[in-house]
This record gives structure tokens, sequence and C-alpha cells, in this order.
């Protein structure tokens, strides 16, 4: 499986790309940087300070958008501290690719399409650009996966809207409505009781090595933010979960749904719409996902991050 994967980087992004670079028959093409729970700069210098902890800055960085198409950009480091990565402020290592993020999509979609499977795990801005860019190519793309939205309609920075779809609804409405085939992991997912990365299981990843130590340290901010505010005795990570779907997909249960995105209501900005019931007759644009085995993700993920 080859995979260019467009983050954001902050905790559990860098958390979800080591899971991925450790997956067996996986293959990172490239990173795509965007700006979303981080400014762009700090966000591409986390994807460079994890690929050198998994010892892989072979793997080219691109630097994508700073802003989303029409928003103002709003960050998240309340959510994952000041330097997206729990404040641990890792010194700089390695340099991004001269060529630009879109320029390096275009070229994998052209070259390797069919092949490749694209992993959003930030806002939608970098491949709403490409899709209007020339969305032959990315029409070519074997499979998107997003990790974006909800299922059902229970928002994390607005009460009925998620984090990446509320930054850049304009992105994600236009993805959605591209034509290419997703899969979208919902928010919904990683906060499910079952789902939730208890205080035992950040023991045993911080026991199980250094990419697990690694792992159990950035997300100590995320950690005191979801056990404080959104969960009890739990914190949801939901980009690893969306990058297990994709490299394990029998981890997620999926149905076909069809899935818009609001752009301009007063109250409802950036919410997922999903017509569950079919009541719109529009044919289901996404496989969405709405069950996790979540015994199953967590042992993947420290079975992964061990060693």
């Amino acid at each position: 499986m080859r995979l260019l994967i467009d983050t954001d980087t902050a905790a559990d992004d860098a958390v979800a790309l080591l899971l991925a670079l450790r997956s067996p028959g996986v293959e990172v093409s490239a990173l795509t940087i965007v700006a979303g729970n981080v400014p762009l700069e700090q966000a591409t210098r986390n994807a460079l300070a994890t690929l050198d902890v998994a010892g892989r800055l072979d793997v080219p960085v691109h630097v994508g958008a700073a802003a989303p198409l029409l928003q103002p950009i709003a960050f998240a480091t309340e959510v994952h501290g000041e330097d997206g990565l729990g404040d641990v402020h890792l010194p700089p290592v390695g340099e991004p690719s001269a060529v630009a993020a879109l320029d390096a999509t275009l070229e994998l979609m052209r070259s390797h399409g069919p092949e490749l499977t694209w992993v959003a795990l930030g806002p939608l801005t970098n491949v709403a650009t490409a899709v209007l860019a020339d969305p032959v190519a990315c029409g070519r793309v074997r499979e998107l996966v997003i990790m974006g939205g909800v299922g059902d309609g229970v928002g994390n920075v607005t009460p009925a809207a998620e984090y990446n779809f509320w930054v850049d609804p304009e992105a994600a409405r236009i993805v959605l409505r591209a034509g290419i085939p997703i899969r979208l992991v919902g928010w919904d997912v990683s906060r499910r009781p079952e789902a939730l990365v208890t205080a035992e299981d950040r023991a045993a990843l911080a026991a199980a090595g250094p990419l697990g130590a690694f792992s159990a340290r950035i997300t100590r901010r995320l950690w005191e933010f979801a056990t404080s505010k959104h969960h009890r005795g739990g914190m949801d990570l939901p980009d690893p979960i969306a990058v297990a779907g994709t490299v394990v997909p029998e981890l997620l249960t999926w149905a076909p749904r069809w899935v818009d995105v609001e752009c301009r209501g007063e109250l409802t900005r950036g919410v997922s719409v999903v017509d569950h019931l079919a009541v719109t007759g529009q044919r289901p644009n996404v496989q969405l996902a709405t069950a996790i085995d979540a015994a199953g993700f967590k042992a993947l993920l420290l079975r992964r991050l061990s060693g």
C-alpha cells in the first residue's frame, strides 16, 4: 500500500504517522503539510521531528497551505500545546522539500494514482486545492481516507462541528463533492468509551519502547485537555484511528452515506450533514466509519510502536 499523508502535525497526527511508518507493507511516499492545529511552520517542524524519531527522514515533506481557502485560521494549541507536541519543544531537524505540496501531490496522482491511498488528517485545504487544480488526476486516486466531521452530530469546536471541517468548511465541501472514492472517519468514532485511550493504555505505550514513549510524551497536553473537557478517564486519538482504518480497514465498520458540509450557517458552520436515512435521495458519496474494534485498534497501536 502506497500512502500520501496530508497532516497539520500535532500530537495525534504524529502518533498516526508513526503507525503508518511502522506498518508492514505500507510505503509512505510523502507528507504534505497544512496549517491547522498549529501554524504551518510548526506543523512542518513537527512532521520532520516525527520522521526523525522514526528514523525516516528519507520521506519527503512538502509544505502546503498556511490558511484556509476563505476562513481565517484558528489553531488548536489549547488542545495540543503551543508546539503541537505537548510542549516538549523538540529541536529543529531536517528540511522540507523545495517542491510545494500541490506540485508533489499532483505528480504522485499522475504517476501512481490508481495505487495511491490519500490520507487527510487535518483541514482539507491542500486536498481541495489539488482537486481544483487537476480534478482528473485527483480522480485517479485509489481512495481518500479523511479524518474529519462527525457521524452523530456532536462537535468538538462548536456543539455540532468537528475541528477539521469547521476550520475550512469550503475545502471539505469541495472534496466531498469531487467524486473521489472516500472513507470518512469522524471524530465520533474516537470518542466512544471503548475507543478512549486510558491511563493504563498510556502506561503500556510508554513502556513499549522509544516510539511508544515518544507517543505518550507528546500526548500529555492532549490527555490533560481531553480528560478535563470532553471525556472521563480517557483520551481520544482520531488520527491514529483513521490511519488504522486505512491499513487495516476491517478494524472499522463502514456504511455508505451521503455527506455534505454546511459552510455559512450562523450556528452550523462546518457541520457534517450525514443522510443516515437516505431522505435526500442522493447517492452515497462516502463510506462512513460507524463502529470500531477498539481492542483491535489498541493492540495494533501498541504492537506497531513497540520495540
